[in-house]
């Protein structure tokens, strides 16, 4: 079986958020079950690219409205990612060193047309083509109604929805940009008066997932207005729980922290990342070290943080670590903390990859306060880490975390406030007093199983029930 992944981001090709995570990471599983597992993506500008040699598989021509652009398909010549990678290199669009723009509707339909006319140029047809946000949710539709594409249409789509507050919405002023297909199913393009790429897939791919149970749940309430949509397609949708990356995730293998650890010996060397982090960070290691890794926006509840964690570092003995970026607000007011709450608070502005490894096996709680959370894979590699998660009950964070008071292993709260965060902090705080306890739990969340195994072959059974269709 011949599965194809299509998606703007693939660690560590290029990485913004969970996506690339995701991407990186199922089709390597995938190939371990006996399956021939791809990855086609566009060709960044960024350090893997400039790092590595790549040689031209195929060289094409596609046209986008009055516009002509010649592309080429590049495979790296030597890399070990444990699947076959495919770059779409077209340099006026894509050969820049960012993954997002502010208007990225020429550049992500111009990657959709060129890996489709690469595909069908193929001898070996794919068995599946599995798209990944809205910046591939074009292709479905392509590959139902678009003439050039009629050797795809009995081919099966699959379309997961990573996070559905970003559609790829733009006007039907550029429906023209789009291959030419009949105007009768111009319908399948729009929502709400603009062409919604998002919205496209779910009524065109032969299956929709999401990534965890809880989330598709959320989704036939709050979609940011595809709720509708959902519920009249949720015959062919369902929720498969992402997992995360052993082999890069492993605290006993990771070259990234100051000392590998595993359950054996989680305490001691918990606490080298733990004394690297506060002697790097000016902040005391004796106290419970909480940590954020992410985004600073408000679907991660950032706006939040200030107010928490002022009353947080006010009123209890404890240190907390930032790392992140996003809303420049949010930027400038979690940075003034460093001056009022010395010794006790520190933030790194930016995101650094190696000092986020180090912050999963160094802290000893997860803040991940999400409004917003589809999946979350931070809290999956804290656990890997032996670091106890403090969550808002939704999403992924419902589904990977149980509270401490229900025989769980996390702090979570349903009440996402200031007050309702602070408590979970406060309680955590008492929890870390109690030595045995704590040094039970660590032992226990490392060994929970979040591994891409079963989730890998869940979707090749749904791979399967789609081929015996098609």
């Amino acid at each position: 079986m011949k599965i194809i992944h299509i998606s703007a981001e693939c660690y560590p090709i290029a990485k913004v958020g969970g996506l690339a995570d995701v991407v990186g990471a199922l089709p390597k599983y995938q190939n371990t079950a006996k399956t021939t597992s791809q990855v086609v993506m566009p060709f960044y500008k960024n350090k893997y690219t400039q790092d590595h040699k790549f040689k031209i598989l195929y060289e094409g021509h596609l046209e986008m409205g009055n516009d002509s652009l010649d592309f080429k398909v590049l495979i790296p010549e030597n890399d070990h990612l444990g699947f076959e990678l495919f770059l779409v290199d077209i340099p006026e669009l894509l050969y820049k060193d960012y993954v997002y723009s502010e208007n990225d509707t020429d550049r992500f339909l111009a990657f959709q047309i060129a890996a489709l006319d690469w595909i069908i140029q193929d001898m070996q047809l794919p068995d599946i083509i599995h798209c990944h946000d809205h910046h591939t949710g074009l292709i479905p539709f392509m590959m139902s109604h678009v003439e050039q594409y009629k050797k795809l249409k009995n081919t099966p789509s699959i379309f997961t929805i990573h996070n559905a507050q970003y559609q790829g919405w733009f006007s039907h002023d550029k429906v023209d940009l789009i291959p030419r297909f009949p105007l009768s199913h111009i319908g399948l393009l729009d929502w709400d008066n603009c062409i919604n790429p998002l919205a496209t897939a779910i009524k065109c791919a032969w299956q929709v997932t999401t990534v965890s149970p809880s989330y598709m749940e959320e989704l036939k309430l709050k979609a940011n207005g595809l709720e509708d949509l959902i519920n009249s397609e949720s015959q062919k949708c369902c929720g498969i729980l992402n997992g995360i990356d052993t082999e890069v995730w492993d605290p006993e293998k990771d070259g990234m922290i100051p000392a590998k650890y595993g359950i054996s010996n989680c305490d001691p060397g918990k606490q080298v990342s733990k004394d690297w982090l506060c002697e790097k960070f000016e902040l005391n290691p004796k106290k419970p070290l909480f940590v954020f890794i992410g985004r600073l926006v408000e679907e991660k509840g950032a706006d939040l943080f200030y107010d928490v964690f002022d009353m947080a570092l006010k009123d209890l003995d404890i240190s907390i670590l930032l790392l992140g970026s996003g809303n420049k607000t949010f930027e400038k007011r979690l940075s003034t903390l460093t001056k009022k709450y010395p010794k006790k608070y520190n933030a790194y502005i930016g995101y650094d990859e190696e000092l986020s490894h180090k912050m999963y096996a160094g802290g000893d709680f997860l803040l991940m306060p999400s409004r917003v959370e589809p999946c979350g894979l931070n809290q999956m590699y804290s656990l890997r880490y032996g670091t106890i998660p403090i969550v808002n009950e939704i999403g992924g964070l419902k589904d990977t975390v149980l509270d401490i008071s229900d025989g769980g292993f996390g702090f979570s709260h349903t009440d996402n406030t200031v007050e309702g965060i602070f408590n979970s902090i406060k309680r955590a705080n008492q929890f870390y007093s109690n030595i045995t306890k704590l040094k039970e739990t660590r032992k226990v969340i490392m060994q929970i199983d979040h591994s891409w195994d079963a989730s890998a072959k869940q979707y090749i059974n749904l791979y399967k029930s789609l081929i015996q269709y098609s």
